[in-house]
C-alpha cells in the first residue's frame, strides 16, 4: 500500500482532479470537504501527509494546521497549504501555523507531486544515527546493537529495520502493505502474512522485559509501537 495523503479541499472539481494526479503517482488519498470533516479525519490509521486548502466551509487551513500541531499523536503529520494567496504575508502565516510548505494556485500536478515527495522526505527520519530509546528498550542504529534493560538482545536483520522503523515512527498505525513498503521495500514481493510471522519473532525477541506489549496489533489497521501500554 501507497502512503496515504489526507486531502482537505472544499472546491469538488480540484478534489477530483488532485486525487487523480496523486492516485497516478501511487498515493492512497482520502479526502474531506471542509474544516469538520478534515479535523474528523485526523485520526487512526494517520495519514502520512496533508493537503490543506487556505479557505474552508467552518474555518480556515489555517486554523486546522494550529489544531493539528496541537494534537498528541498527530502533531508531526507533515502539512503542505494549497492556497490562491501569494502574498509573503500569507505565507509567513502558513508557516508559522505549522505548514511544511506552501503551494499557490495555478500549480502543476508535476510540481505538486515534487513538493510531496521533498517534504516526506525531509520530515522522515530514515537515517538516524543516534541511540533510540524507549522505556530501557535501545536501538543503536550504527552497530546494529538492541539492549533490554542494559542486556544484549540478538536478532535477525529483519526484526532490526522492523524495529528500527517502529521505534523511528512510534504512536502511528502501519499496516502490512505499509510496513512491506518501508521495510521491505517497494521492489521486493513478499506475502503480507510474512509482517506477522516476522512481528512475531520480533515480539519474543525483546519480551524479557515486556517490551513485546509495545507493538501493539491495531485490529482491522495494522501495527503501532508505543511505549503507552
Amino acid at each position: 500500500m501507497s502512503r496515504t495523503i489526507l486531502l482537505v479541499e472544499d472546491e469538488a472539481p480540484i478534489r477530483d482532479m488532485l486525487s487523480f494526479v496523486l492516485e497516478q503517482a501511487g498515493f492512497n488519498v482520502d479526502e474531506a470537504e471542509d474544516f469538520d470533516v478534515g479535523l474528523d479525519k485526523i485520526c487512526e490509521p494517520y495519514p502520512d501527509l496533508i493537503l490543506l486548502d487556505w479557505m474552508l466551509p467552518g474555518g480556515s487551513g489555517v486554523q486546522l494546521a494550529k489544531k493539528l500541531k496541537q494534537h498528541e499523536f498527530a502533531k508531526d503529520i507533515p502539512v503542505i497549504m494549497l492556497t490562491a494567496r501569494s502574498e509573503e504575508d500569507d505565507k509567513i502565516r502558513g508557516l508559522e501555523a505549522g505548514a511544511d510548505d506552501y503551494v499557490t494556485k495555478p500549480f502543476s500536478p508535476k510540481e505538486l507531486v515534487a513538493r510531496i515527495k521533498a517534504v516526506m522526505r525531509r520530515v522522515t527520519p530514515t537515517s538516524k544515527e543516534e541511540p533510540i530509546e524507549f522505556s530501557g528498550l535501545i536501538l543503536e542504529p550504527v552497530s546494529h546493537r538492541v539492549t533490554s534493560g542494559g542486556e544484549p538482545i540478538d536478532m535477525g536483520p529483519t526484526e532490526f529495520k522492523l524495529l528500527h522503523f517502529f521505534m523511528t515512527h512510534p504512536e502511528r498505525v502501519y499496516s502490512r502493505e505499509q510496513l512491506l513498503d518501508n521495510v521491505w521495500g517497494t521492489n521486493v514481493y513478499v506475502e503480507d502474512r510474512t509482517v506477522d510471522v516476522h512481528i512475531r519473532r520480533l515480539r519474543k525477541a525483546i519480551s524479557e522485559n515486556g517490551h513485546d506489549a509495545m507493538i501493539q496489533t491495531v485490529r482491522g489497521s495494522g501495527y503501532r509501537f508505543s511505549a503507552k501500554v
